[in-house]
């Protein structure tokens, strides 16, 4: 693809924006348990492979995917959790979209295909959009893309993981990530509908898994993963047009207030 950022020499990636080109994606993920039966690079895995698609589809320029995110929710009960702190991520993005806004760029889509990294992800919106005036920032939820998205990663559980969906885009999207022989064993309902709190994973699933992976099919992981490209590709094809109902500067200050009479 030829605005894959990290194959660009610095000549490339500066022409981009000279052409037109002032909009980036950029692809965040996490590293973490998904059960006995998926790897634990499966966001990450999802963020670059629906980053890419929607980039050629769109012509933007494709950063490199962060693959480590807030994932301090699932606990050390199960190896293979690596997380950063709520506070490390919004630095991490922060100075990565300092550099994006550096090397010419004016908005940038930060697609999130981990749930708990949103909170972190809105506050380093706020500081890069406060700090770059002009910079237009958006964070957007690979599995609340559109309505017919979220109906599918929500149906089997409102606080899944590992679930149906997820299983289902890996066998369409990195089959080598499942492990098949342990699919119908996985299921394990949530446990959150009447809670207050928000517990860790440790307190809410048996095995890492919220939802019925045994529901899984290749075909329904195809449907779903189409519907992501394209409900995703007119959302930033939207992006790369739209300007700010207002023109005033973020510093700009009102001198004077005419009161009419």
């Amino acid at each position: 693809m030829m605005n894959d950022w990290h194959r660009l020499t610095w000549e490339e990636v500066g022409v981009l924006p000279e052409k037109g080109m002032d909009t980036a994606l950029l692809p965040v993920g996490a590293t973490e348990q998904h059960g006995p039966h998926m790897g634990c690079g499966m966001d990450a895995e999802i963020a670059t492979k629906l980053c890419h698609s929607v980039a050629e589809q769109t012509d933007v320029a494709l950063l490199p995917t962060l693959p480590f995110g807030c994932s301090i929710g699932h606990s050390r009960r199960w190896p293979g959790t690596l997380a950063l702190q709520p506070k490390t991520l919004i630095d991490v993005v922060k100075e990565i979209g300092d550099w994006v806004y550096a090397s010419g760029f004016r908005r940038l889509i930060i697609v999130n295909s981990h749930v708990t990294n949103f909170a972190p992800l809105r506050c380093a919106l706020e500081m890069l959009r406060a700090e770059h005036d002009g910079f237009m920032v958006a964070v957007i939820n690979s599995a609340s893309i559109s309505d017919r998205v979220r109906e599918q990663h929500f149906h089997d559980a409102e606080d899944w993981h590992a679930n149906d969906a997820e299983t289902s885009l890996m066998m369409a999207l990195s089959p080598e990530m499942v492990r098949a022989d342990r699919i119908k064993d996985s299921d394990d309902p949530d446990r959150t509908e009447d809670c207050v709190f928000s517990h860790p994973v440790n307190r809410t699933s048996m095995n890492g898994v919220t939802g019925t992976p045994s529901l899984a099919s290749k075909e329904k992981g195809e449907q779903l993963f189409a519907w992501m490209v394209e409900d995703l590709s007119n959302s930033v094809t939207k992006a790369m047009k739209e300007q700010p109902p207002l023109p005033y500067g973020y510093s700009e200050r009102i001198n004077s207030i005419q009161v009419e009479k």
